[in-house]
């Protein structure tokens, strides 16, 4: 069935000579693998630049059931960048967030929410031109709230720790490793109930930044199956002095 939907690209790699298969987080049908071939000229329909990550596109493609690589029939970007692809920080910015993207969403099926959080957030960092910082951390930690592990910040009190495991604020220190202590669980709680708006109002220093970014990585690693270390943190650890 040929159907139109909103897209956005997390990732593209070559596929034998002349083909190219892109991951993209659509609107109404979640995430979904295609299969294309790239012309060696300028003159098709189909260029590379449409596939870097997190662009924005109207596509349509011939659906078929049952999952597998769909073939993309038609490609227009829908939302040109102003600034991302120019700017050296907010493109380290959105090569992290495509990676995050590509194993936090994996599996995801159709959810308007979800694919509208993640359009929203992305055109917000496009047109920020200072404070920014925080946005990944803030980026990550409501993208729980759409994929089922948000936790529950009425349970919070001060001088609770974060229990990563359970994703629950607790009293008691919990036998395991995989716990936040009470100074960095009350930044979490802080920025959990940030938006992107209202997030520069919360100053850290790059190491409490990075510090935050990896207890935020070891929560979807324990609550999404088979999500990896991801190798863009190490060029987004180097961002931001201050």
């Amino acid at each position: 069935m040929l159907t139109k939907t909103r897209a956005i690209v997390l990732h593209s790699m070559k596929y034998g000579e002349d083909k190219t298969i892109v991951e993209m987080l659509t609107a109404d049908f979640g995430r979904v693998s295609f299969v294309c071939r790239l012309p060696k000229t300028q003159k098709g329909k189909l260029k590379k630049q449409l596939f870097q990550p997190l662009t924005m596109l109207s596509i349509e493609f011939d659906h078929r059931q049952g999952g597998g690589l769909q073939r993309l029939r038609d490609v227009q970007m829908s939302q040109p960048f102003t600034s991302i692809p120019f700017d050296p920080v907010k493109l380290s910015i959105s090569l992290f967030v495509a990676e995050f993207l590509l194993y936090a969403t994996r599996g995801e099926q159709q959810n308007e929410a979800l694919f509208q959080y993640v359009e929203n957030g992305i055109l917000w960092l496009d047109g920020q031109s200072r404070s920014f910082a925080n946005f990944h951390l803030v980026f990550m930690m409501r993208l729980s709230r759409f994929i089922g592990f948000f936790p529950n910040l009425d349970d919070y009190h001060d001088g609770d720790c974060f229990d990563l495991r359970n994703g629950t604020f607790v009293a008691v220190r919990p036998s395991h490793a995989d716990v936040v202590e009470p100074a960095e669980a009350e930044r979490i709680n802080t920025l959990m109930r940030m938006g992107f708006e209202s997030m520069h109002l919360f100053q850290m220093n790059r190491h409490e930044r990075n510090r935050i970014a990896e207890f935020i990585l070891t929560y979807y690693r324990l609550h999404v199956p088979n999500f990896p270390e991801l190798k863009s943190i190490e060029i987004l650890k180097e961002l931001f002095e201050f």
